[in-house]
């Protein structure tokens, strides 16, 4: 079992950093491939873009291929697990990440409403002013945000929490990769991930499919294989009440992986990604079926579902999986905010590697 306080050394360190720096970038690129043609059919998806889909990322007129909501959530997510590392490091202060979470995600959430930084922005993201775009919010995240509290880190797992009670929308999975990068043991990225969904999205598979994504990489991160990350996760998920939804989806993921060739008939008959469980189905089918990275990402977005939420769940599987070296470098190049995200995603490492 991982412990977040040992040391590490210097090349578990390096592959440490590699792996959190792909993960998050891997997630933004796919994020970015995917969100143009989110709300499009396969087949419309074709038309535009010609018979094999979207194949590399489609650019603006300034030559940069922009992140939604799904990657920008993912950086709050970052940012309030960075700074309740720090606290718990510093000061001894334990459970303190969900407020610090929640606190992140209505900053988020000011940016979906403000035109850019306010004039006294201190630093931070919220003094990013490229985050500041609308980018199709989910209308559970804004609703859950309006109301939301802290979730209690003590309550039991399984019923459903307070805020939207009846939504597992993909809200909860598309931003809970960073959970599972800060060193802790796979259990207790889980449990983190699915107290924190149920900020703005109640239901118990939205929960669990954030938990599972979270304890997957978690496991990643550790060195594991993608099918032994999955594999140990659909263990874990046994334990919880009502986790049959979750599991169920995961498993015919893995099933579809090893049936036979990826297309996109078999993305489609794991659902169109809009709620947790498909989406993250959808995804780890992606990265275990497909041969290379590339071939991954598109996979994962070309069908008719939430494109993006696919593409970004992918992306944070293969790069915690193989870490940034792997990535496609001119995919990268054009991704919007990569140089911030690579920051960020240093600064998590620095202070998770830390005793």
């Amino acid at each position: 079992m991982n412990d977040p306080w040992d040391p590490l050394s210097w090349a578990a360190e390096a592959v440490y950093r590699a792996r959190v720096r792909g993960c998050l970038l891997g997630g933004a690129v796919g994020d970015a491939l995917g969100y143009a043609v989110e709300f499009d059919s396969l087949a419309a998806i074709r038309a535009a873009h010609g018979p094999r889909g979207v194949t590399a990322p489609p650019t603006d007129a300034e030559g940069v291929c922009r992140v939604s909501d799904d990657t920008q959530m993912t950086l709050f997510t970052v940012e309030a697990l960075e700074l309740a590392h720090a606290r718990e490091r510093r000061k001894g202060i334990g459970g303190a990440a969900p407020r610090l979470v929640l606190e992140a995600y209505l900053r988020w959430l000011d940016t979906q409403a403000r035109p850019g930084p306010a004039a006294d922005a201190r630093g931070g993201l919220a003094a990013q002013p490229w985050l500041y775009a609308r980018r199709a919010p989910g209308n559970a995240c804004l609703s859950g945000l309006a109301r939301a509290h802290a979730p209690d880190p003590h309550a039991p797992l399984g019923p459903p929490g307070p805020v939207n009670p009846e939504s597992k929308g993909c809200g909860t999975v598309m931003r809970s990769a960073p959970f599972g990068l800060t060193r802790a043991p796979a259990e207790r990225a889980f449990e983190l991930a699915a107290r924190c969904a149920q900020i703005t999205h109640g239901h118990p598979t939205g929960a669990y499919a954030a938990g599972a994504l979270a304890a997957i990489v978690a496991h990643l991160v550790a060195g594991d294989s993608l099918e032994g990350a999955v594999l140990r996760t659909l263990r874990l998920l046994a334990r919880y009440p009502g986790h049959e939804e979750t599991s169920t989806a995961l498993a015919r993921a893995v099933d579809l992986a090893a049936a036979g060739e990826p297309d996109a008939a078999r993305v489609e008959s794991l659902g169109a990604g809009w709620i947790a469980e498909e989406a993250l189905a959808v995804a780890v089918y992606a990265a275990l079926a497909a041969p290379r990275i590339e071939d991954a990402l598109t996979l994962a977005v070309n069908h008719s579902g939430d494109s993006d939420s696919t593409g970004s769940v992918c992306g944070n599987l293969l790069g915690a999986l193989h870490g940034d070296h792997a990535l496609p470098g001119d995919w990268l190049k054009v991704t919007e905010g990569r140089a911030v995200i690579a920051a960020l995603a240093d600064d998590l490492a620095t202070e998770c590697a830390r005793r």
